[in-house]
Formats: structure tokens, C-alpha cells, sequence
């Protein structure tokens, strides 16, 4: 905690020189006169750090629907998402954190019981991964690496390395993510729900 203005304020804490598995959010709104004032200062309350896979941590920052509008009105939306893929007109801000690839390679590693972990957690997006960890989304993802290096591994073995602050926009192309270092790679990552060729426009007068 720190002082400002005489008020006692959440600091992320980084005990390993990494990103910390706990994230300070700030959320900002208008007062009853419109001006400008902090909303919610702490920590990001959905923050899931798996059991079943030492090293791997979930936040999801923000998240928002067709019906978000301003002026805020105070809610976290976070708690009330029931899935992680967004539909279109909505958004989700994530910080995902991978620990090396190893760790499913180690002995110990529950591959069922991660699974059920991850449906829990991320609920949508759990239900869309393969066996080998690709996974395909109607999302818009525009990130950045802010720790680490992973790489991005798409169809036919065409991969490529991604190293801290290298950003990556991904349109809704089937990828899995791979962490072949020894050391634990965080994203933060904006996924934003798109019309897809099947989606029936209902709009357009027909």
C-alpha cells in the first residue's frame, strides 16, 4: 500500500521481478456534476490461479456488453461473465499468465483434472481446446507480451516467437499458445467479439 492524497491505494505486487499474480485496477467514473473521479482502486477480483497447472493465473480485467454505456454505473462487470468469448459488440481484457510448457510434460500433471479447473474458470473458452491446446474464437485479439517470451503457434506447425512488448492482433484464426522457456510468460490481451459469415444480420431489413 502507498499514500496519495491521503488515501491508503493497492500497489501490484512484484516480489520476483515479474508480473505480479495479483494486478491493482483502477476504474474511473463521473460524479453527480460530471467530473472526472477514481471509481474502485484494488485489486482485479477475478483472479483465478489454477491448482492443476502450477504457474498458470487468469485475470480478467474488465469486460464489457452491447447494453455498456456511459456513465459508468459502479458495477464490476467482471462477476457476471459467463463467458470468456465475447459476442459481438462485447469486449474482454485479460491478463494471462503461462507457465513453460514443462509443466503439462511433468509426471505429476492431472490432464483431466486440469481441464475440469479451466471449464470452471473459463467458462466458453475452455469447451473450444483441442487436445493440443489449439483453440479458435469469433474474437478480434489485440495484445502484448509484458513478460517473458511465448510463442504463437497456428495451423500446419507455422509458429512464431513473441518477446516482452512484441505486440500480436489476431483475427480469429485457430493458434495455441506456447511457453518452451523456463521461465513464466505473461499477456495482456483485448478480445472483442466479431460477426462471423454464419451470423444473420436481422437488421438489415430482410
Amino acid at each position: 500500500m502507498i499514500q496519495a492524497s491521503g488515501r491508503r491505494i493497492l500497489v501490484s505486487e512484484n516480489s520476483n521481478g515479474g508480473v505480479p499474480l495479483h494486478l491493482r485496477r483502477v476504474v474511473t467514473e463521473h460524479g453527480s456534476q460530471g467530473a472526472a473521479r477514481f471509481a474502485q482502486d484494488g485489486a482485479v477480483p477475478r483472479t483465478d490461479i489454477f491448482r492443476t497447472v502450477p504457474g498458470l493465473v487468469s485475470r480478467m480485467i474488465w469486460s464489457t456488453s452491447t447494453s455498456t454505456a456511459i456513465p459508468f454505473n459502479g458495477s464490476d462487470p467482471t462477476p457476471l461473465v459467463t463467458s470468456f468469448v465475447p459476442e459481438p459488440g462485447e469486449t474482454r481484457f485479460l491478463v494471462l499468465t503461462f507457465p513453460p510448457d514443462a509443466v503439462f510434460m511433468s509426471p505429476d500433471f492431472d490432464g483431466p483434472a486440469a481441464l475440469a479447473e479451466n471449464l470452471a474458470v473459463s467458462p466458453g473458452l475452455a469447451e473450444r481446446f483441442e487436445s493440443d491446446g489449439k483453440h479458435q474464437t469469433p474474437t478480434v485479439d489485440y495484445g502484448i507480451v509484458l513478460d517473458g517470451e511465448i510463442w504463437m503457434e497456428l495451423d500446419g506447425g507455422n509458429e512464431t516467437r513473441l518477446r516482452q512488448f512484441d505486440a500480436f492482433v489476431q483475427n480469429g484464426t485457430r493458434h495455441a499458445w506456447r511457453n518452451k522457456s523456463d521461465k513464466p510468460a505473461t499477456i495482456a490481451v483485448v478480445l472483442v467479439g466479431a460477426r462471423t459469415p454464419d451470423m444473420t444480420d436481422y437488421d438489415d431489413g430482410l
